[in-house]
């Protein structure tokens, strides 16, 4: 591939994202889970829950989540709030990759003292004072997560921060979801403190490859920074939107089989 010039990329990428931001993706991809909701705090646990647990074949990412909407009586917010501990032994032996059942009761012990204050997820995302940037609420929410004395220290390696350096992409992701807002309707948009503009592009091993291709980045790991240094490229190409390219490069980093994360 020869060197593209800004504009060439830019009309190159927009094909890409019209190809794959149409409802016709939400089928195959995770974020179908949480589509299958109406209720923001329905949305907004399974949407949390799906992306921590985006990590392998798509397939079984959704057929596992699919599993947990069904231990948790298909309804997810009454679930959390109004659980019994019978309800809670139900979700015991769940596990996928290296999540397991520990972590989930946390997840649910967290959502049940977040709405017990709170009417929604996004607060868990802004500091005090007001949202600043995506790094700062990755952090803060980090914190708020894990505030609590019974925390188990295994679930940490499943709620990334910045702070350690991490790309995030599960997270970056989740915020994509609950953020991004447009006419096809695949991204929910129904949080609005976090702008849209301030978004920070998921990455993982299959859109750095497609990203190094494109000269979109140039730091050698995977980290923080780099995830920061794509998402300042794609601004180039679309300020108020950079992260709808995620969709161009998910798919170029696949092809038409997109089967896997």
């Amino acid at each position: 591939m020869h060197t593209l010039t800004e504009s060439e990329l830019k009309k190159y990428l927009d094909e890409q994202v019209s190809k794959y931001n149409k409802p016709s993706f939400i089928e195959k991809d995770p974020i179908s889970i949480p589509h299958q909701f109406k209720d923001q705090k329905d949305i907004e646990i399974m949407g949390l829950l799906t992306a921590i647990l985006s990590w392998g074949q798509r397939k079984t990412i959704i057929a596992k989540c699919k599993e947990l909407i069904y231990r948790m009586n298909k309804e997810p917010y009454n679930f959390v709030m109004n659980h019994t501990d019978e309800d809670l032994k139900g979700l015991e032996g769940f596990k996928h990759r290296t999540f397991n059942d520990t972590d989930l009761l946390y997840f649910i012990d967290f959502f049940h003292r977040h709405y017990s204050e709170n009417e929604s997820l996004e607060s868990a995302f802004i500091p005090e004072g007001g949202f600043t940037t995506v790094e700062d609420s990755l952090i803060h929410f980090e914190k708020e997560f894990f505030n609590h004395e019974n925390a188990p220290k295994r679930s940490r390696k499943h709620v990334a921060s910045p702070a350690r350096g991490s790309a995030c992409k599960r997270l970056n992701m989740f915020l994509r979801w609950m953020v991004r807002k447009d006419k096809n309707g695949i991204d929910f948009g129904i949080w609005k403190q976090i702008p849209m503009s301030e978004l920070i592009c998921p990455i993982d091993l299959h859109v750095e490859r497609t990203a190094r291709k494109l000269m979109l980045i140039t730091r050698k790991p995977v980290d923080w920074l780099t995830a920061v240094e794509l998402t300042e490229s794609l601004r180039k190409l679309d300020a108020n939107d950079p992260v709808k390219y995620d969709f161009a490069l998910f798919g170029l980093s696949l092809g038409e089989d997109i089967t896997s994360f």
